[in-house]
């Protein structure tokens, strides 16, 4: 039964992708299993852990490639932040000859391999335009466009719906009073790919983020004299503890102790390993670097070298921005320095409300599901979150196998409907 369910599911996916090939969208495709919204790692995961079930999916992604944010949207000097083993996907760990720390490179050639491991063929250039329960046929329509040509649409009806869209579908670009009267550069880190065009300039890095910091170091490497604008608390701790990931030691203590106890002794060794950080402008928060992350979302900085550059000089720390003049910035604390380019080291956001509609499972102010970890995956009328747990890849691969048991449940109660249903030739 799963063999024959397998097959049916293989040619109804080769049926839609022909009619998308072939440009005939004048009626709606359905899809039998979930159409999932977004081919980054989260997407692919999910299709590969629906795949292992023997469900079908069908995968839109607006951009040409598969996890175009890492493709187009990273630095190149950018490597995992964490071990390998906690950013893998499911079902296929890293190869054994890649480093702890895989680079930018590896990571998108691993990803590619994962593709083809488990057959995952996304439609490209889909972007989704909508997607709404429709309370009548009891389906999900999503309609989606042509990335390069409007004119091409599609509409799409499933019984599922799974957003992989992400926490970063979209830059956060900060709005400072002077913007326009500025004649230098102005970028956000998703345009930043290496600090050699700005060889002995004066650089401004808006962001203390992992991201913020890491760009501020690619700049020192490349003789520039970048400041780093840091105006909130934050945690900066060493990359690595008593000769393991600060990431895996974290997560082996708090087997066994409280999280509180465990904050106080990583803050304890990075204080011994790195010294006072307010000292040199980096004052810590009152709550600990996990209890901070579980409780908001934010991460702590895992330190690479920037914090020595900053130590020595190299890297200045300077307070929130005033204003911005024509090729000066001043300071709230008064202060005002010329600077040849800012660089906003401001994050991401969700676009999710854009698109989704009539489902209240995503929060209108920040795009993310309104359930906190780890109950924010599953919503109402068949529809997922996966990505949205600000825990990263790891996060990203639990909710990928929930969603993909869950939909099991469904799809085996349901398979000799699926099987009759025929596959729309337009």
């Amino acid at each position: 039964m799963d063999y024959l369910k397998e097959l049916e599911g293989k040619s109804v996916h080769d049926c839609y992708h022909h009619q998308i090939k072939m440009n005939k969208m004048a009626s709606p495709i359905f899809v039998p299993g979930p159409v999932i919204v977004g081919a980054g790692p989260s997407g692919l995961a999910a299709a590969a852990c629906l795949k292992q079930k023997g469900i079908p999916s069908l995968i839109l992604e607006r951009a040409q490639c598969l996890a175009s944010m890492w493709e187009f949207r990273t630095y190149d000097r950018l490597r995992l932040h964490l071990p390998k083993q906690f950013c893998q996907l499911p079902l296929m760990p890293f190869p054994k000859t890649l480093p702890l720390y895989p680079t930018k490179q590896q990571f998108l050639a691993y990803l590619k391999v994962y593709a083809d491991h488990f057959d995952i063929k996304p439609a490209f250039s889909q972007d989704v335009i909508s997607a709404e329960f429709d309370h009548v046929c009891k389906l999900w329509r999503v309609k989606t466009q042509g990335r390069h040509k409007k004119e091409e649409t599609a509409e799409y009806l499933c019984q599922w719906l799974i957003v992989a869209t992400g926490e970063c579908a979209e830059e956060v670009r900060p709005q400072i009073e002077g913007m326009g009267e500025f004649e230098g550069t102005i970028l956000h880190t998703s345009s930043y790919k290496s600090g050699s065009r700005f060889c002995g300039k004066n650089v401004l890095v808006v962001g203390c983020g992992n991201s913020g910091m890491e760009v501020c170091l690619d700049l020192c490497n490349h003789n520039a004299r970048p400041s780093l604008v840091v105006r909130d608390a934050v945690h900066i701790l060493p990359q690595q503890m008593l000769g393991k990931s600060t990431f895996g030691l974290s997560m082996f203590l708090l087997k066994w102790f409280p999280m509180r106890f465990v904050d106080q002794f990583l803050l304890l060794l990075s204080h011994l390993m790195l010294g006072d950080t307010a000292q040199f402008g980096l004052r810590r928060p009152k709550l600990g670097p996990l209890e901070l992350k579980n409780l908001y979302g934010k991460t702590p900085v895992l330190d690479v070298g920037t914090l020595a550059q900053i130590k020595n000089g190299k890297i200045k720390v300077c307070r929130g921005i005033k204003r911005l003049a024509r090729n000066a910035v001043e300071f709230v604390d008064g202060k005002v320095e010329n600077f040849d380019a800012i660089i906003l080291a401001t994050g991401y956001k969700s676009n999710v409300p854009s698109w989704l509609k009539g489902s209240d499972m995503f929060s209108e102010k920040d795009g993310l599901p309104r359930k906190p970890f780890p109950n924010g995956w599953k919503g109402e009328n068949g529809v997922y979150a996966v990505g949205f747990t600000k825990r990263g890849l790891l996060g990203a691969s639990i909710d990928a196998k929930r969603i993909a048991e869950d939909i099991e449940h469904c799809w085996k109660a349901e398979a000799t409907h699926v099987l009759e249903f025929p596959c729309p030739l337009a």
